[in-house]
């Protein structure tokens, strides 16, 4: 493995905040080709402009492409753009609109209202500091600052987000908690499960379904198709933290986790984030209790020499259930402890073709 540094990045909201400082600066002095913008953290970063244009005399637009360094984003190397007009005013007044490839709010559950554009908090927050850190290097004071922040490929990066299921339409969403992209944080990711959670608990939703990833999502559908599409929730790796942002909502009661048997494994093994990286250990610990439940040493040795949990499976079902129910109940105890008892918890295992391998139900439950 490299021991190169991960290069940070910075967030569309951290490139909105400079398009819309270098707009502004170029009202009064020669436009810029950077401006330095100070993240929430109080770091300080030069960001590139792309480029500047005056529109009319009270209006100018400028472009920033967004970097979000070594980290693995939709969104790296878009165009962040902002359009500026400037009037005059009795006093201050900062405006923030979303045009064209910028997402509008249409459910409730989000950190903004129903209506406005999906521009978070702290991307208002940088824009609005940059307005006022422009306004006090000029010295300006009575002006009236309508800013349009805009994504000209916008809408079709938010058909590669689950942005829609969110109730986000139009485009994307202009995020960022600091303004720091840093690889492999995954507080993108876990931003996204929490939203998804507070919107499907706005709309009035108790029972949620939770996946891995898109291919057991859709099979989970196929179960559960009276569900609204709000119910689930691909939580990706992070088992233990997709509950404790359940937990946060006391309005959510049930979560059905539908997983294929190679995350299963892990989540059973109560590793509180499922990377692939510990698949050696996984194989060795369900080689082990292979042994403890089967008496099959020739089970063990399959599962030992196997390849991937995937490849181990195929040594396991159908002939072993007993097994599988194991590991189903490890997982159920696993989120139930990490969810404190607060939550009911429900686990189906997918065979690789989406057929049910085992189902913790209980009556309470809905049934398939």
């Amino acid at each position: 493995m490299s021991s190169r540094t991960l290069k940070k990045g910075f967030t569309t909201g951290a490139a909105a905040a400079a398009a819309v400082k270098a707009a502004l600066i170029s009202f009064f002095s020669q436009a810029p080709t950077a401006v330095e913008i100070c993240f929430l953290t109080g770091e300080k970063k030069q960001i590139e402009i792309k480029s500047v244009k005056k529109l009319a005399e009270n209006k100018v637009e400028a472009i920033v492409v967004k970097d979000a360094g070594d980290d693995p984003d939709i969104t790296h190397k878009a165009q962040i753009g902002a359009r500026i007009t400037l009037s005059d005013s009795k006093e201050p007044v900062v405006n923030i609109l979303g045009g064209k490839g910028v997402g509008t709010i249409t459910k409730p559950g989000l950190e903004l209202p129903v209506g406005e554009p999906a521009i978070n908090p702290g991307p208002r927050t940088m824009i609005q500091h940059s307005v006022k850190e422009v306004f006090a290097l000029f010295n300006i004071q009575q002006k009236q600052v309508d800013i349009e922040i805009f994504v000209p490929e916008g809408e079709a990066l938010a058909k590669k987000t689950l942005n829609a299921r969110l109730g986000i339409l139009g485009g994307i969403s202009i995020l960022g908690t600091t303004g720091i992209v840093t690889p492999m944080s995954h507080d993108a990711y876990i931003a996204t499960i929490k939203s998804g959670i507070f919107v499907a608990a706005a709309t009035g939703l108790d029972t949620l379904v939770f996946t891995t990833g898109r291919r057991s999502e859709r099979f989970a559908m196929e179960k559960f198709k009276s569900f609204d599409d709000q119910a689930f929730i691909q939580t990706g790796d992070f088992f233990k933290a997709s509950l404790d942002m359940t937990v946060l909502n006391p309005k959510i009661k049930t979560i059905i986790y539908t997983v294929f048997f190679g995350k299963a494994v892990k989540m059973a093994l109560g590793f509180e984030h499922t990377h692939a990286a510990k698949s050696e250990l996984t194989l060795k610990k369900l080689a082990g209790w292979a042994v403890e439940i089967t008496g099959n040493p020739a089970l063990e040795k399959q599962i030992t020499s196997a390849n991937t949990a995937r490849h181990a499976f195929s040594f396991i079902y159908p002939d072993y259930p007993e097994l599988i129910t194991c590991v189903g109940k490890k997982i159920k105890e696993t989120a139930e402890r990490f969810s404190c008892r607060k939550l009911a918890i429900r686990v189906l295992i997918l065979d690789f073709e989406g057929k049910v391998a085992f189902d913790s139900r209980e009556d309470s439950f809905p049934t398939l």
